[in-house]
């Protein structure tokens, strides 16, 4: 067996998320089922993601690995046969050995992200509504980024995660900013070296909550301090977010940050 680094991008729109869900079309589901028919394979192969994507989220960069028999041929083959029958909203982009050590998910540093939405003071263009989330009221690009400051660094971001049996919602947030482009986009980027389940879209949420001023600087602080979900912080739609890219180590080091990122992170990781 050897293992197998891909590279992909996709449109979300049309699927329920990444992960397999029985019954819906899912992007695992897509990929996992085409990679079993052009090379044959008696079953469907288990595939492993840098970062699960919800219902409507797309992916600029995504990182997922496999397991497969057969040598290094197999990834000029496999990428020119997914090219041929994948569907129009997925793209792979690259095949390649992946080495010694690696693993997508837990080898990862960092995930980065970024939320496009459109204030009232700028006319949405339909040619992105996919990609674009609405907001009905004007954003302050300022006041967003000085209330962003409340949020960076490492700590519990358990009153914006949806929570899961047995997992920690201890992040660093080692990035979060919002600037508009000129056709009026405000693009707001964060990079973790993780992000729980809703975190992202709660955490654009409170802060345009804040930027639209309909929350204050104080119900931030207090709403954040929260040990369980928060449930006057708004979950944005997921059209707005997409994964723009993955960072891995050094290949050297890619098997000890691995061991590390399964640990079970606490505050006293500072």
């Amino acid at each position: 067996m050897m293992r197998w680094r891909i590279d992909l991008a996709y449109d979300g729109t049309d699927f329920r998320g990444w992960a397999l869900q029985p019954g819906h079309r899912t992007v695992q589901g897509v990929l996992e089922g085409h990679i079993a028919q052009v090379l044959r394979l008696a079953e469907r192969p288990a595939l492993v993601v840098a970062g699960r994507t919800d219902a409507g989220v797309h992916a600029a960069a995504q990182v997922c690995h496999v397991d497969l028999d057969g040598d290094e041929d197999i990834a000029a083959t496999l990428l020119r046969r997914l090219t041929r029958v994948l569907p129009d909203d997925v793209v792979v982009r690259r095949v390649s050995p992946a080495p010694a050590g690696f693993e997508a998910r837990f080898s990862a540093l960092w995930r980065r992200y970024c939320y496009r939405l459109v204030d009232t003071d700028h006319s949405p263009d339909p040619l992105q509504r996919h990609r674009v989330a609405p907001v009905r009221h004007p954003v302050d690009v300022e006041l967003f980024n000085e209330a962003a400051g409340l949020l960076r660094g490492l700590r519990d971001f358990a009153a914006f995660c949806k929570p899961r049996e047995r997992a920690t919602t201890i992040r660093d947030l080692r990035e979060v900013s919002a600037t508009r482009t000129s056709d009026g986009v405000v693009e707001v980027h964060l990079l973790a070296d993780a992000f729980c389940h809703s975190m992202v879209r709660s955490v654009v949420g409170a802060l345009t909550a804040v930027a639209g001023r309909r929350r204050s600087m104080e119900w931030l602080a207090d709403a954040s301090a929260s040990t369980t979900r928060h449930n006057e912080i708004l979950v944005m739609p997921a059209r707005g977010l997409t994964l723009e890219e993955v960072g891995y180590p050094a290949d050297d080091e890619l098997a000890v940050r691995a061991e590390q990122a399964r640990a079970v992170r606490t505050l006293e990781d500072r």
